[in-house]
């Protein structure tokens, strides 16, 4: 939401702050803090009306538009994803780059040796000679300084063996912006599929959540969500069989890869393994419609760098085949005609709408930084969630009516008011809810009931030791200020006990249990202004005006 959308719920909070503040801390009368209490439940129904869905003036959605409370996926239906992030491949891939740079240095540097990654993901270097042995150790220490190097053995190896691998503190920057990378890569993805109200955060150290609500094909939503998008151009061998490759080996320098043949089935191709151009370099992806026959089409367009590699690349290799390739599989592998310049290129692959739009989506967003592995799939369908709504709402019509009703005939009047405060302090919870934009789930009304009861406990011990002071002779003025005093010590530490859980819940809980100790942390923070402050502010008031002559209680 952007800044022009949320003046509404921030300057509505901080009045309630603001007024909490005033009518527990101040000895202003009790006239004055009703008129509060009336503000703020105004102010209350202000946040609340956007979550109503009734048409509203312009000038107010400005202000409240997006207080509006969600429905979790247990209410309203829709896909719930819980997805690992492979760090330890981005770090490798990271490293793998490291390496390239490091041939290059090697060769400008005349240093013979040969460089790659080891079974356990480390960097080995194997020199030729031990005469380089100091110019490579001088090399790493002024240009690969986030490098460690240590010696190795190999008895395979002429020269001095070398293993090379990240810093403590580099690996970490390198997992923790590849965690960043992959979760902003996915909610890009997610936003462009035109899904509203979703859920895309973090979940620990390597894992990410996924809620779309709505969703009710999840298939399409992983194979968008999951995709590594990794966009490769590498040239096709022609001059070798592809099948004498397939049967024996490919040559060196080469490697197999497969793609869909117009029948359907698997195509090997025989590719090239240097990589001649990669998707960093795409700016924008469209799809086109295409002849009747070969459907929609992927145009790409890149930028100034990646224009002028295309440009070279294809006018270099006229008359051979240009593989162009997506997380190792070959989509189409073109004849270069001619030489290609300004950056334009199609993608061709006899995809659906849907597949074209959806590789559009990914090659716009760009690659995930590693792999991603779905660890937990939920799928809630609509008429489930409707379910669960009338039986949430039926258990919370039933809990609040029977409390409701207890305290009207325990103690009347006294009863009637802890009444108000109850309905109040679930206006306010509710009402803080749509200020935050928080999501409302199963649990969460399970987290209100619940909050309801504990209010109801609040009232009570005020009501029973104001009931106390009066069968001791105290008088009405007397028993309210003795009363409200003595339960203090009581409520504080339950309230203060249960809030500390409901943290420890949200810290430590994932998905509905968050859900839960949301609505159970703010409802213990609702439950003592509405009894603590504002119910007292009437009997301050009644006192005020010596009018206070009885407590039906």
């Amino acid at each position: 939401m952007d800044q022009t959308q949320s003046f509404g719920p921030i300057l509505i909070l901080l009045v309630l702050i603001v007024s909490f503040l005033y009518m527990h801390f101040t000895n202003g009368s009790g006239l004055t803090r009703i008129y509060i209490a009336g503000a703020i439940v105004v102010a209350a129904i202000l946040i609340l009306l956007p979550s109503l869905n009734i048409d509203l003036p312009d000038w107010f959605k400005a202000g409240f538009g997006s207080t509006k409370i969600q429905l979790g996926l247990d209410l309203q239906g829709g896909t719930h994803l819980l997805m690992a992030v492979k760090l330890d491949d981005a770090v490798k891939t990271q490293l793998g780059r490291r390496g390239d740079d490091l041939k290059k240095e090697l060769k400008d540097n005349k240093i013979d040796g040969d460089v790659s990654i080891d079974a356990s993901g480390n960097m080995s270097v194997k020199l030729k000679s031990s005469s380089d042995r100091s110019a490579f150790l001088d090399l790493v220490d002024k240009s690969f300084a986030d490098l460690t190097v240590s010696s190795n053995t190999d008895s395979s190896s002429i020269g001095p063996v070398y293993s090379l691998a990240y810093k403590p503190q580099e690996l970490q920057t390198i997992r923790s912006n590849a965690m960043d990378q992959a979760l902003e890569t996915i909610r890009n993805r997610i936003d462009q599929l035109g899904v509203r109200e979703t859920t895309v955060a973090k979940e620990g150290e390597d894992e990410i959540l996924v809620q779309l609500p709505g969703i009710q094909d999840p298939e399409r939503a992983k194979e968008l969500i999951g995709k590594t998008a990794v966009l490769e151009f590498k040239l096709v061998d022609d001059t070798n069989n592809v099948q004498d490759a397939i049967k024996n080996g490919p040559p060196p320098g080469d490697e197999i890869l497969y793609g869909t043949s117009e029948t359907g089935g698997r195509e090997p191709y025989l590719v090239e393994s240097p990589v001649l151009m990669t998707g960093d370099v795409v700016t924008d992806a469209r799809v086109r419609p295409g002849a009747r026959l070969e459907g929609p089409y992927v145009a790409v367009e890149l930028d100034n760098r990646g224009a002028d590699i295309f440009d070279a690349m294809t006018s270099e290799n006229v008359g051979r085949r240009l593989a162009i390739v997506l997380d190792n599989t070959v989509y189409s592998a073109p004849v270069i005609k001619e030489r290609i310049p300004g950056g334009h290129v199609q993608i061709t692959g006899r995809f659906s709408m849907d597949e074209a739009h959806d590789l559009a989506i990914v090659l716009r967003s760009g690659a995930l930084p590693a792999p991603v592995e779905i660890e937990e799939e939920r799928t809630v369908g609509p008429s489930l969630g409707r379910d669960s709504i009338r039986q949430g709402e039926l258990s919370f019509v039933i809990g609040a009516g029977a409390v409701l009703i207890f305290m009207a005939l325990y103690y009347s009047g006294a009863g009637l008011l802890a009444d108000f405060g109850l309905s109040l302090n679930i206006l306010l919870l509710i009402c803080v809810m749509a200020a935050l934009g928080a999501t409302l789930t199963l649990p969460g009304i399970a987290g209100i009931v619940l909050t309801l009861g504990m209010s109801v406990d609040a009232n009570v011990l005020v009501n029973e030791r104001m009931r106390e002071e009066l069968r001791n002779g105290k008088s009405p003025r007397e028993a309210v200020k003795l009363g409200y005093e003595r339960a203090w010590s009581a409520i504080r530490d339950s309230n203060i006990s249960t809030f500390a859980a409901g943290l420890i819940l949200f810290q430590f809980g994932t998905g509905p249990v968050k859900g839960f100790a949301v609505t159970l942390c703010v409802g213990v923070l609702t439950g003592l202004f509405s009894c603590i402050v504002v119910t007292r502010a009437w009997y301050d008031y009644r006192i005020s005006m010596r009018k206070l002559t009885r407590i039906s209680v």
